[in-house]
């Protein structure tokens, strides 16, 4: 079992930041990546970013490319989200999740938080 929690949404202006957090605790065998996904209103839950635990592998969504950061602090058991030049349609609900591999593929992650809801305003 992983257990994961996020903090850090928010309202922003557009062309703000927010910098995400998740901490994670639970069997780390389970957990090789920890990722980023977010789900708008009326929308399917989408990829952002993941990272691996082990050597910092990252894999980023085109659509945050250049704009968001995903990083990991190992002694905090932390993965961070460094979201700048924030969108309106950044705007969804901001989940974590853990999986076995770095994939960008929703069905391969087994555990996930509760979410952190991020507003951007035009």
């Amino acid at each position: 079992q992983v257990q994961l929690v996020e903090s850090g949404g928010g309202l922003v202006q557009a062309g703000g930041s927010l910098r995400l957090s998740c901490v994670a605790s639970g069997r780390a065998f389970s957990n090789a990546a920890t990722g980023w996904f977010r789900q708008a209103p009326g929308k399917e839950r989408e990829f952002v970013a993941v990272v691996t635990w082990s050597d910092g592998t990252t894999i980023y969504a085109d659509s945050v490319k250049g704009r968001f950061t995903i990083s990991r602090d190992n002694a905090k058991n932390t993965v961070y989200l460094q979201m700048n030049s924030l969108k309106p349609e950044d705007t969804a609900l901001y989940y974590c999740a853990s999986s076995w591999r770095a994939t960008i593929k929703r069905e391969q992650y087994a555990y996930w938080g509760q979410g952190t809801q991020v507003t951007v305003s035009s």
